[in-house]
């Protein structure tokens, strides 16, 4: 067996332990018309002698090279000979570079991987083939490393991801560049990639050249080693995070859990006590989950962030941790809450937010029939007088009270909390005792920024009702009670009485 014949059979076993492709499939690959592209492509050719499958090509010309004109021709005339669908993309990459914000490298790669895609939808290709190398491996783990990146950064390049297959990506540049020449296949050479201007060139010019002349011959293949054993480990490690994200995180809406609980505008809550008995890198791992649901294209989000909102979790008191973005993480009691919202919608009082104002009800509006004031962002409360003699049955409805009436002798308000408001309640003893509203709130761990959104009845400062918690023990009816004043809450205007959004009653 010749050396080509040794490299082909090397590529076939790593794609076989992969499962890249089976009989049938329809591919495109990527090839620019260098060495890596045309070994991967000669090579997925004779692969097809033994596995059928339908191949295509597709070439991007960035504009960046005055000879790239010259490339594109040259791949296009190899596929012509090989009777091999070709696409061809042509692109401004400088100029997406600039309306993108980005390197002129990253710019190359979104519009190679969009230009696969749309090649790979008008060929009917489910797999999209591309030639990165054990060397493109280790430069991008040294990469990697020396940015700080976690452990899913040191895996490297996967041989799979998705619908994007790596063949190549066992092999060395000298066994690329060794079955070219034995096969007698001629290359383009790129002329940026012996320049130092990009990163990842000066790693791969200087840095792994020295490693492997001067610290540790065969350092590549051993780096592509050490790859594959963090890339099992970091399987294991997300398998253990998403169980542990289904036991302490749920949502904002029923019915969802995990990373499931994180889609746009909503929140996920964090159970602090299972929280912390997850193990350290557990934990770590389920905030860096859940900021990449809540925060897509999480680039800047760095190590300090992940450690701020840990403080959360292990020091005392209801704090918050502001992220970038418009993020957000606080602690609230016994959980920790993340969320992503606009940041004049938090906190804000709800007449602040132009959702309400307050509704004040003289004496005199009240009777039997009926009376009807819209609430703004709550719907609208229905009033009614009735007899205590023929009204014997407490209403257990959450959001609908009785309050004795002839206790009032002044014009109620519909409003949010003010300072100085304060709530009766029973001291215990048979008696009765004021509690100011904001002690009331700590007492009852109501999260500070739904303090200011809670609705409040009251007359001046004394609450009849604080919506979704409780009423007055003042204003309860007894056996002395001659008239009830029914107030019931509805979301919306005409519709009917809910109990949604009003909190727990006692």
């Amino acid at each position: 067996m010749n050396n080509a014949r040794r490299t082909e059979e090397k590529v076939f076993s790593f794609m076989e332990e992969h499962h890249m492709l089976k009989a049938g499939d329809r591919v495109v690959a990527g090839i620019s018309g260098g060495a890596d592209s045309l070994c991967l492509l000669f090579v997925l050719l004779e692969w097809a002698k033994r596995t059928p499958l339908f191949l295509a090509v597709v070439h991007v010309d960035h504009g960046l090279r005055q000879e790239s004109g010259e490339d594109a021709r040259y791949v296009e005339a190899l596929c012509r000979s090989l009777e091999i669908p070709f696409y061809l993309t042509r692109a401004d990459v400088k100029a997406r570079a600039e309306r993108d914000k980005c390197s002129e490298e990253e710019a190359g790669r979104s519009i190679r991987y969009e230009a696969f895609s749309q090649a790979a939808e008008d060929f009917g290709a489910g797999r999209i083939a591309v030639a990165h190398n054990s060397n493109d491996l280790s430069e991008t783990m040294l990469f990697h490393l020396f940015r700080g990146s976690g452990l899913k950064g040191l895996c490297g390049i996967p041989p799979v991801r998705d619908e994007i297959i790596r063949p190549i990506l066992c092999l060395e540049r000298p066994e690329i560049e060794g079955y070219l020449k034995e096969r007698g296949i001629s290359w383009r050479k790129d002329a940026t990639n012996e320049e130092d201007d990009y990163t990842r060139n000066r790693i791969r010019h200087h840095i792994l050249p020295y490693a492997e002349n001067e610290i540790a011959p065969g350092c590549v293949a051993r780096m592509s080693r050490t790859a594959r054993i963090l890339s099992e480990t970091e399987d294991y490690l997300e398998v253990q995070t998403k169980e542990a994200l289904k036991r302490c995180v749920r949502a904002a809406s029923p019915g969802a859990a995990g990373e499931e609980a994180l889609k746009e505008g909503a929140f996920a809550v964090i159970d602090r006590n299972l929280f912390v008995k997850e193990h350290p890198a557990i934990r770590a791992r389920m905030l860096h989950c859940l900021l990449k649901e809540l925060w897509p294209g999480h680039k800047d989000m760095e190590y300090v962030h992940i450690q701020a909102m840990m403080t959360l979790f292990t020091q005392e008191g209801n704090r918050s941790v502001s992220l970038p973005f418009g993020m957000n993480a606080r602690r609230e009691y016994d959980k920790v809450i993340l969320e992503k919202r606009a940041p004049q919608d938090r906190g804000a009082p709800l007449e602040e937010r132009g959702e309400f104002s307050p509704v004040s009800i003289g004496a005199g509006e009240l009777g039997e029939t009926p009376l009807r004031v819209g609430l703004g962002a709550w719907g609208e409360a229905e009033l009614t007088l009735l007899l205590a003699e023929k009204h014997r049955e407490v209403p257990q409805r959450e959001c609908t009270k009785w309050f004795d009436y002839d206790k009032i002798n002044k014009p109620l308000v519909f409003r949010t909390r003010q300072k100085g408001d304060y709530l009766t309640l029973s001291d215990g003893r048979g008696g009765q005792m004021h509690k100011s509203l904001k002690d009331y709130m700590i007492t009852e761990k109501i999260p500070k920024d739904k303090r200011e959104r809670i609705l409040v009845l009251a007359q001046e400062h004394h609450v009849l009702w604080l919506a979704g918690w409780r009423i007055s023990e003042y204003y309860k009816i007894n056996g002395n009670t001659k008239r009830i004043l029914q107030v019931q809450l509805r979301r919306d205007c005409g519709g009917s009485e809910t109990e949604e959004g009003y909190g727990r009653e006692h």
